[in-house]
């Protein structure tokens, strides 16, 4: 296939700017259609675009070589479901569903219809954290923090779903494995579910990580620090800059601390993303590593959840 013919699902924030971005890269991809179930929505993102728009994606599959699904969460497994049975190989938003159960059947369905299923955990792909992936072996302390303003968009999960499961999933990544043992603290605060959490995991081979999420927070933040034999690798997702501490060896063998400054292109994740799922479609099989990537991350996730206690439970 020449240009990769995609049907965005969903015609909110995410779903919108997976759109735009689609529509923005003609002699890649071709914007096929836009669905919602409010049809005027769709309408309105789809028609400036010069691509359809309709209720129903099964009306605009047969249109399409695969889908973005950017609905909100309770409906991934609904949508993402009815796609792979309609042929078409799927990125869905993160997180992968809103149970493991539905995960888990996802990623068997994919699996079974030998579709490609890619689970849109953005910073994966964000350039900073793609050059310093090489570097990182062994981390034994990890500190994460992603921090922001309540979101004026609709959100249907909690903050460990919404935002901390970014970094859940980098580290898990990075780290190799899942935690064998998980605390949480999180407090409910402009919403009815945890707006603001705190979880500390440990893992088999000995790592220790920290993170914070908040969406009450008047300031941006989203850094992640690994600390490992051979060094300190800060990254800064929203400057796309990191920052390398190391020990050398000084003149006459005194110890000295380097650091080094690095600042990368402002390349675009989202596109690097759609790249990405574009050569997985193209190579004609399923991408094992990010459904079960996006499916450990939700597991970690769901943990951390129950870990929480309840806000009256704190004494």
């Amino acid at each position: 296939m020449s240009r990769l013919r995609l049907l965005v699902v969903g015609a909110g924030h995410m779903g919108g700017l997976h759109a735009r971005k689609i529509a923005s890269l003609p002699d890649e991809f071709e914007l096929v259609g836009v669905s919602d179930h409010h049809l005027d929505r769709a309408t309105a993102l789809a028609t400036p675009l010069g691509a359809r728009a309709a209720a129903d994606p099964l009306g605009l599959a047969e249109r399409a070589d695969a889908a973005v699904v950017a609905v909100p969460t309770v409906a991934h497994a609904s949508v993402v479901r009815a796609l792979l049975a309609a042929g078409l190989d799927v990125l869905v938003e993160k997180p992968i569903a809103a149970t493991l159960a539905e995960a888990e059947a996802l990623l068997a369905q994919a699996r079974a219809a030998g579709r490609v299923l890619v689970v849109g955990h953005i910073e994966w792909h964000n350039p900073a954290l793609r050059a310093m992936r090489p570097r990182i072996h062994r981390p034994r302390f990890v500190e994460a923090h992603r921090m922001g303003p309540f979101p004026s968009r609709a959100t249907d999960v909690d903050i460990v779903r919404d935002l901390m499961i970014h970094d859940l999933d980098v580290v898990q990544r990075l780290v190799g494995e899942e935690p064998d043992a998980v605390e949480g603290v999180g407090v409910p605060v402009l919403s009815a579910q945890l707006d603001i959490a705190n979880a500390r995991l440990r893992f088999p081979g000995g790592c220790v990580a920290n993170f914070t999420a908040s969406r009450v927070s008047p300031t941006p933040l989203r850094k992640i620090r690994f600390f490992q034999a051979d060094g300190y690798f800060s990254i800064d997702f929203l400057e796309r800059t990191a920052l390398i501490v190391r020990r050398t060896a000084a003149p006459g063998g005194e110890p000295r601390i380097d650091v080094e400054p690095l600042r990368f292109d402002p390349e675009d994740a989202l596109a690097a993303e759609l790249r990405a799922f574009a050569a997985a479609v193209r190579a004609g099989g399923d991408d094992s590593d990010s459904a079960e990537a996006g499916l450990r991350a939700l597991r970690t996730a769901l943990r951390v959840i129950d870990a929480t206690p309840a806000p009256e439970a704190l004494v």
